[in-house]
């Protein structure tokens, strides 16, 4: 499976928010797309597109005139990194299938492939874990934890539960 870019470029953008929309004294600021599109190098213009969709979910607050710009909605350990992939109106699931939760499949015969379960359950987790994903989490790099604590000892994945 794999994540379109706007479900990509809509996190890097959020948690970019989240790490720039505090002012040295502590207070909320507002960030221009143009500093995030700088930064994070994104396309302003989809930039503009992806944040009016997060606006539209809540996730966003648009601050207009100088010193203009966009806001997190709610803090960055209440914005789960699922919501922010939803909002840009992509589905987080691993089938093949066309119509999620469709008793219709994807072989020709309208069946469900052998392996469906399989992946909708695979799709399922990854929902789960973004869910549990939040901005601060993110931006302080704590996901690495999350990931690590999930592996059970007897499935090693490279580099995780190695001695150095």
């Amino acid at each position: 499976m794999r994540l379109s870019t706007k479900g990509r470029y809509a996190v890097m953008a959020m948690a970019d928010l989240a790490r720039n929309g505090r002012a040295l004294d502590g207070s909320d600021r507002s960030v221009s797309l143009s500093e995030i599109a700088q930064r994070q190098e994104i396309s302003l213009s989809y930039l503009e597109q992806l944040f009016a969709r997060l606006r539209r979910c809540g996730l966003v607050k648009s601050v207009r005139g100088p010193g203009g710009g966009y806001r997190l909605a709610k803090p960055a350990d209440e914005t789960v990194v699922a919501d922010i992939v939803l909002a840009v109106d992509e589905p987080i699931r691993a089938t093949r299938c066309f119509a999620h939760a469709s008793p219709r499949g994807c072989m020709a015969s309208g069946e469900r492939c052998i392996t469906h379960n399989l992946w909708e359950d695979l799709g399922a987790e990854i929902h789960a874990y973004l869910a549990g994903v939040s901005l601060e989490d993110v931006v302080l790099n704590r996901t690495g934890s999350r990931r690590r604590v999930a592996c059970s000892p007897s499935v090693s994945a490279p580099g995780v539960g190695a001695a150095a």
